[in-house]
């Protein structure tokens, strides 16, 4: 008993220690008070909206709803684990899934914690270059795992653009749904055509490399992390069909599962709302919040999500379930993301974040 005892201990002091750290770079840096203004506009904007009686509704609730929307995060933040699992697998890299799990909850901490989400994409190929990927490989992989997300988010607009044009009363959302799946498909045509025709990006990279007066040295190594960054990319073209597959219907699991978030919120809440409305809501509102350069898009999604859902629901309802689902979505990955991301990364990666927000 008492080896069990000493072990907690040494853990809990360990896990105190990793906390304390990310309080002081943040603070240390002032993205500390980044997120303070993040999540104090993300609390302000929708009790603003609602008036108190949204938070009247909130305390009210009962807190067995609170736990089925964690819990329902975490199995989405499984889902994605596997999906990690099945993507490092393609490249000859063996994760477990506990892991895969503390990469998916740290990555998603520094996409919360950063501005534009600037710190998922590093931290993510920090984590799997500690499994033994290169960084531009592991780089790769997160490019190719959002383009696996645009192909999802592509049909699933293009099948809500069709539920909405056949179900009568609906058609105004119709321009809504065209300029999304347009904006969609430049997208991925331009990720294609990167993957496809790589000289032009070189030459471009070629031509700000020397607008910057960058050295010789800079502009090789720089030519070649291009190169093995496109390379990782044709390497992810050549999964087999089956994992591609499994890749895709884990995405489409997580992303569902994700989606469905504030759906519940309201529905918990007492609201009617539809699960297709509220899917596009969602996807409008964190849209909206990559505008904002605040860590999470806090503002930007609390005001577009609360005008979107004010002709369905009375202020109050609809200003509290946007507080309880970016309760879920934004602060809930902040407070069980900041431990795993400080155990899993440690100093040298806030020392890269620090460069890489110092250079933008």
């Amino acid at each position: 008993m008492a080896a069990y005892t000493d072990l907690f201990n040494r853990h809990a002091v360990h896990t105190a220690d990793a906390i304390s750290m990310v309080g002081a770079f943040f603070m240390r840096h002032h993205y500390g008070l980044l997120i303070a203004v993040g999540i104090g506009s993300g609390l302000l904007i929708p009790v603003l909206l609602g008036g108190l009686d949204s938070i009247d509704l909130l305390v009210r609730s009962d807190p067995l709803d609170w736990l089925l929307l964690l819990g329902l995060v975490f199995v989405a933040w499984n889902v994605n684990a596997g999906r990690i699992r099945l993507l490092a697998g393609g490249v000859g890299i063996q994760v477990d899934q506990v892991r895969a799990l503390g990469i998916q909850i740290a990555t998603e901490f520094s996409i919360a914690a950063t501005p534009a989400s600037s710190g998922g994409p590093v931290t993510y190929a920090w984590l799997l270059n500690r499994q033994g990927m290169g960084m531009s490989r592991g780089m790769a992989l997160y490019a190719a795992d959002h383009m696996i997300d645009l192909l999802f988010f592509l049909t699933a607009t293009c099948l809500l653009g069709l539920y909405w044009f056949i179900v009568p009363g609906e058609l105004h959302l119709g321009l809504q749904m065209s300029l999304l799946i347009g904006g969609l498909l430049l997208i991925l045509g331009g990720l294609l055509y990167c993957i496809h025709n790589h000289r032009p990006i070189f030459r471009a990279t070629g031509w700000l490399m020397q607008q910057l007066r960058a050295s010789p040295r800079t502009r090789r190594k720089v030519a070649r992390w291009v190169l093995a960054f496109r390379r990782s990319l044709q390497l992810v073209r050549q999964f087999s069909t089956a994992r591609l597959l499994g890749v895709y219907g884990l995405c489409a699991g997580h992303w569902l599962i994700r989606y469905s978030l504030l759906y519940a919120a309201i529905q918990l809440l007492g609201g009617e709302m539809t699960w297709p409305h509220a899917f596009l809501v969602q996807m409008l509102s964190l849209t909206a919040g990559q505008l904002v350069l605040l860590p999470g898009g806090s503002g930007g999604a609390e005001v577009s999500g609360s005008l979107l859902l004010a002709p369905y629901l009375d202020a109050s309802t609809a200003a509290a379930a946007i507080l309880l689902w970016r309760f879920v979505t934004f602060y809930w990955y902040l407070i069980a993301g900041a431990p795993v991301f400080a155990l899993m990364a440690g100093q040298p990666l806030w020392q890269r974040l620090r460069e890489k927000m110092s250079d933008g």
